[in-house]
């Protein structure tokens, strides 16, 4: 069996072209660079937050109620804060809000309010927390 020889010169070099050296350290360079802001940005917008709480008790009150008691942990005390409680319905939906004023102080904190709802209340938990505390809940 023989291999037939091609045009000299016509389809380049048998071993292929290989890039320049320069080109590989560059794509490599922004690679990296690419990579690793990409990290930072997953960070910065997944990683823990500085202000967050958990549900500890909701019980029922009259008048389509409830009171809900939560634990606020910060990373900067010296702030207050303000988290967002609420309330659901039997199907599931918002039925009731309400934002917690959490002063400056400890890094653990427990806070208690009452929630009142437009419809009959089954569940509570806390939206989010945040340092970005309206002035109408500052007291000063």
């Amino acid at each position: 069996m023989t291999t037939r020889a091609l045009p000299e010169g016509r389809y380049g070099s048998p071993s292929g072209r290989t890039p320049a050296r320069w080109r590989r350290w560059a794509f490599t360079a922004v690679a990296l660079l690419v990579s690793a802001a990409v990290a930072w940005i997953a960070y910065v917008n997944l990683g823990p937050a500085p202000i967050d709480a958990d549900r500890v008790s909701f019980s029922q009150q009259p008048g389509n109620a409830m009171s809900v008691t939560i634990n606020v942990t910060r990373d900067d005390p010296s702030k207050p804060g303000v988290c967002i409680v609420r309330l659901r319905d039997i199907s599931g939906a918002e039925s009731g809000r309400k934002e917690v004023y959490v002063p400056a102080g400890d890094n653990h904190s427990r806070q208690t309010t009452v929630v009142r709802s437009i419809d009959p209340p089954v569940d509570a938990d806390v939206f989010g927390c945040s340092y970005d505390v309206p002035t109408y809940l500052s007291s000063s």
